[in-house]
């Protein structure tokens, strides 16, 4: 199974910058890079929620689960 986060495509619909988006959730550019590069094994729901306010979206706008091909 793999989750995808969609956090560069709602960065550019959103026209905001890594940067921003780092300082109005209250999180560091390293954890950003490690959500949107898929190296997260997890997320607080702090964080999850600071996401979706910021990005004004729904954690399925966010979230996205793959499953595995068998």
């Amino acid at each position: 199974m793999t989750i995808k986060v969609h956090i560069d495509r709602l960065l550019v619909e959103r026209q905001m910058s890594v940067t921003e988006l780092s300082t109005r959730v209250g999180i560091t550019m390293a954890n950003i890079s490690i959500l949107k590069n898929g190296k997260a094994k997890a997320i607080r729901f702090s964080t999850l929620e600071g996401l979706c306010d910021v990005l004004e979206c729904q954690p399925g706008e966010l979230l996205e689960y793959i499953e595995d091909k068998k």
